[in-house]
């Protein structure tokens, strides 16, 4: 029976009492930008702040231009994360997130600016030119340094990917899957995703890059591949000729990966920006985001 996806406020719960494993992968997808081991304390969405969603609107003074939010997203950017290139329209995933929480802090359309921002400059030390950054930011500890992240706004899962011809591109739930040889890099989530929720019937391939199991894939060596989901858009939309996304797994499922809001270190707007991601939990609004463009637009339905 189709069980559907988990709601992101019991995927992201449930996956804060996890400790989460190391993720290694040499792809150029920025959630594994850098391939450490992170845990997110249970404490960190409970920031040692009174401030409030309404402390940080028009008129506070805490935004880099006063009485605007300036957002800041790398160029280009993709789907399903933002649409036509566009981070402004408020279409896709993050477009959608970012649209929303401005609303949360109570500026409208004409109080909000864009900048590009390269991924690793929004990174960097020191004083920013934006509000908060939206472009699939991991939270690592080592990140938190020198920058502020928000409380997590998604959890990342795996997902498996085939040539579109491929029988196994025809699957439907990861009982489906179990017939075939499925490969993942060596040591990853996304390998142990394979051995403990798939349990395929021959063993799966392990590869020392994810290179190699992209080329794997695309000689037919492998009947599919499982990344993380972020890799795997990417992977079939400018990588792999002919690839397809099956589908994601199930939300929880042993998440180690998340992605957050970044701001200054020390940022007056943290925990203004933290409480208005909390709040889109605590509505369902980023259930309905995700399942709009993540599993909807972006074909990435739940194998369940």
């Amino acid at each position: 029976m189709h069980r559907g996806p988990k709601t992101a406020v019991a995927a992201i719960s449930a996956a804060l009492t996890l400790l989460a494993g190391s993720c290694s992968t040499d792809t150029t997808s920025e959630v594994d930008a850098q391939a450490e081991a992170s845990t997110i304390p249970e404490a960190f969405t409970k920031l040692p702040s009174t401030r409030a969603v309404g402390d940080c609107a028009p008129g506070s003074g805490v935004t880099a231009r006063d009485g605007v939010v300036t957002i800041a997203t790398d160029s280009p950017s993709y789907q399903p994360w933002f649409v036509d290139g566009d981070p402004s329209n408020g279409k896709g995933y993050e477009g959608a997130v970012a649209r929303e929480v401005v609303e949360k802090l109570g500026y409208g359309p004409d109080q909000v600016q864009f900048e590009t921002v390269g991924f690793n400059d929004a990174l960097a030390p020191g004083e920013k030119n934006f509000d908060f950054a939206i472009d699939q930011f991991t939270i690592v500890d080592t990140r938190r340094e020198t920058v502020d992240f928000s409380s997590p706004y998604y959890a990342v899962t795996q997902s498996v990917l085939a040539l579109k011809n491929s029988p196994a591109a025809r699957a439907k739930s990861l009982a489906d899957l179990a017939p075939f040889r499925l490969g993942a890099q060596v040591g990853s989530t996304s390998f142990d995703a394979i051995t403990e929720t798939v349990q395929p019937r021959q063993a799966p391939v392990s590869f020392t890059t994810t290179d190699d199991a992209k080329a794997a894939l695309a000689a037919g060596d492998i009947d599919a591949l499982v990344v993380d989901i972020p890799t795997g858009f990417q992977i079939t939309a400018n990588e792999v000729k002919d690839s397809v996304l099956v589908g994601q797994f199930p939300r929880p499922n042993a998440v180690t990966e998340f992605f957050g809001l970044v701001l200054e270190k020390n940022s007056p707007l943290t925990a203004c920006v933290s409480a208005a991601v909390d709040s889109l939990y605590a509505d369902g609004t980023l259930d309905a985001l995700a399942a709009e463009w993540i599993t909807d637009t972006g074909g990435a339905h739940v194998l369940d």
